[in-house]
């Protein structure tokens, strides 16, 4: 075999030695790629005229969506155990330019995400040190921030994975106070209170949607989970729940102990719910929850995206020098790509990076349900560690609940957003074409590429297994059905 794209025998030791991620540090990733708790669902009450909307959205939604989309994240992350996640999927579905276009949108789409994180860690700090106020003291702890969040991902996923552990405990547990100071003082029918001239339906939905999305981000870390097939769907099955329990249980108490108008409703706003609960020492540990929260999902974004670069990196899509690994056996290349994303695309608004945020990833996941039905047209017989319990027909009807809240989603867009995403896409595009080019001339090193080969036992083989052939097997492989001109055109990216 070709030595170009070979890992060495000691980067496999060190990739091999390098800790996993076990059930519970994986919940906790998931829960911060998807949520972080409840900071940013306040506005889905003033978007939603009442209390009503928001808290039948955040019962309704998670069977609509958040649910489908764990499922068919279960199914095709144990089948492809590898660090890529839905590039994989869709590569093995529709073929590499389409992985590739996936890919681009979701990096793109979370690179724009993470850029709120710091910014919004600034904007609760600033309520007790108004210094951030000014641009001489935020600029310097924008980076501050961004390069400590980046470091602690080089240092290892095991570590953000038992961070995002502690940090989502300390940023859930002042709701769970709150929620049990509310009780004495909850009015049930102040939970139904609804003005249907005050919906503002496309903030509504992005608001809803945005809360509930990202299921698929971990993903790209299937590479670095212990025993996928059995890990993955125990810490989806986990998040969710906690998800759906993060938003109702403050919502719940918020809204139904306190008369405030669906106005006065707006991010930030639990804190001042806090205060009337509980006092001003409730009102201090949500907004310090709230600041350590966007570092947790500033970190398991992070993750995600670097992990991403570096699969698509093994399969021979992105240069080489993606997949490089640390000592630690984190991407420090994909690392700082990521990074870089992050500290140019911080100047966004909220609103804006919102919108573009929804109707990239809408595009992203309408691909990843069709490539979910294909493949178990195409591959019916592909090993499925875990499988939907249902048949072609049950997993058609299955997508297509939240396939149509996805176009909902992008029609509810506006202009600028249509514009905008047009020009990402076709940036992907040229971008396809560029790294096509630069492989046939060897312009760069790319690795042979990679892909699992779901095998017929019931662990599926790892990509850097030692002594096993089928790890660096081409991505067409996957898919025997294929023909040889389809393979050299893969050949060539």
């Amino acid at each position: 075999m070709d030595e170009e794209g070979m890992v060495t025998d000691d980067k496999k030791s060190f990739v091999k030695a390098n800790p996993k991620l076990t059930v519970l540090p994986l919940v906790a990733l998931i829960f911060y790629e998807v949520s972080g708790g409840p900071f940013g669902v306040e506005d889905s009450v003033r978007a939603g005229g009442g209390p009503l909307l928001s808290l039948l959205g955040f019962l309704i939604f998670p069977f609509i969506w958040s649910i489908p989309e764990a499922l068919v994240t279960a199914e095709l992350a144990t089948s492809f155990p590898e660090n890529g996640g839905y590039v994989i999927w869709i590569s093995s579905a529709f073929g590499p330019f389409w992985g590739f276009q996936e890919g681009f949108w979701k990096w793109f789409s979370g690179v724009m995400d993470n850029a709120l994180y710091p910014v919004l860690f600034l904007d609760y700090l600033k309520h007790s040190f108004p210094i951030f106020n000014n641009l001489i003291a935020r600029i310097p702890a924008l980076l501050g921030i961004t390069v400590s969040l980046t470091y602690l991902n080089y240092r290892g996923l095991h570590i953000v994975g038992f961070s995002a552990v502690s940090l989502a405990a300390f940023s859930l547990l002042p709701f769970l106070v709150m929620g049990i100071l509310s009780i004495p003082r909850i009015r049930p029918k102040q939970w139904l209170v609804v003005d249907f001239k005050k919906v503002d339906w496309r903030g509504y939905f992005n608001s809803m949607f945005w809360n509930l999305n990202y299921w698929d981000k971990a993903s790209t870390l299937a590479g670095e989970v212990e025993n996928p097939s059995k890990t993955f769907p125990k810490a989806l099955l986990g998040a969710v729940v906690l998800v759906a329990s993060s938003y109702l249980i403050p919502l719940l108490a918020g809204t139904g102990a306190l008369n405030s108008s669906s106005g006065e409703w707006t991010d930030g706003y639990f804190a001042e719910v806090g205060m009337l609960i509980g006092g001003f020492w409730l009102k201090w540990w949500i907004q310090a929850a709230a600041a350590m929260s966007n570092l947790g999902l500033f970190e398991a974004e992070m993750s995600g995206d670097a992990f991403q670069l570096l699969g698509m990196s093994e399969m021979g899509m992105l240069p080489a020098i993606f997949a490089s690994r640390s000592k630690y056996g984190t991407p420090t290349v994909s690392i700082l790509c990521s990074a870089t994303g992050v500290i140019f695309l911080s100047w966004m608004s909220f609103q804006e990076i919102l919108e573009f945020l929804n109707f990239l990833y809408s595009i992203g996941m309408l691909l990843e349900f069709a490539s979910f039905i294909k493949l178990r047209i195409k591959k019916p017989d592909l090993h499925r560690p875990y499988r939907v319990p249902l048949q072609t027909f049950g997993v058609t009807m299955l997508c297509l609940p939240p396939a149509l809240l996805l176009v909902l989603v992008m029609c509810l867009a506006s202009i600028k957003t249509f514009i905008v995403s047009g020009i990402v896409i076709i940036i992907g595009i040229f971008l396809y074409m560029a790294l096509v080019h630069a492989k046939s001339r060897k312009w760069t090193q790319f690795n042979i590429e990679q892909a699992v080969v779901p095998s017929d036992d019931s662990d599926v083989l790892q990509p850097h297994q030692e002594g096993t052939d089928e790890a660096s097997v081409s991505l067409l492989q996957v898919d025997q059905e294929i023909s040889q001109s389809s393979r050299e055109g893969v050949l060539k990216l």
